[in-house]
């Protein structure tokens, strides 16, 4: 009887404590850029462009198309991706998750990992990070809308 009391009240007080966790906000924002080398991450304190912000550039066929903000757990995804000619040139991760100290730390591996599968492999299907899920599918989406869009155009 005594290990029943103990039990249920470990119980309470652990689904009171999961209770009171509260959500990340996802208004906080940084940008990472990414060449086709290397990924160490950079943060910039600019202002981020709407969703559907695109430009060509005088020198051909250089252009590059920003992708939908993808809201994810932990906050919103987005990335700007710069074409030369058909090929993917470079991927700007301008949103990630990057509220607390755990979220720069899974970031800081995860977006470079991301951008140099999808710089290799040149669409939206590459294989998640480990331990970065909600980034990852909030990468591949906004990914993928920027895509569709550069197709359209």
């Amino acid at each position: 009887m005594r290990r029943a009391v103990i039990t249920a009240s470990a119980t309470a007080a652990g689904v009171v404590l999961l209770l009171s966790l509260k959500p990340h906000d996802p208004s906080t924002a940084a940008a990472i850029s990414s060449s086709p080398v290397a990924g160490a991450p950079k943060s910039s304190a600019g202002p981020t462009p709407s969703p559907s912000a695109s430009s060509t550039a005088a020198s051909g066929g250089t252009r590059t198309v920003t992708g939908n903000a993808v809201n994810t757990r932990y906050g919103p995804v987005q990335v700007r991706v710069t074409f030369d000619g058909s090929t993917i040139s470079r991927i700007d991760v301008i949103q990630y998750p990057n509220r607390d100290r755990r979220d720069q730390e899974i970031n800081s591996y995860a977006v470079p990992e991301l951008n140099q599968e999808a710089m290799a492999a040149q669409n939206a299907h590459i294989d998640v990070v480990s331990g970065a899920t909600y980034t990852s599918d909030g990468y591949t989406r906004s990914l993928q809308s920027a895509l569709d869009r550069a197709a359209k155009k």
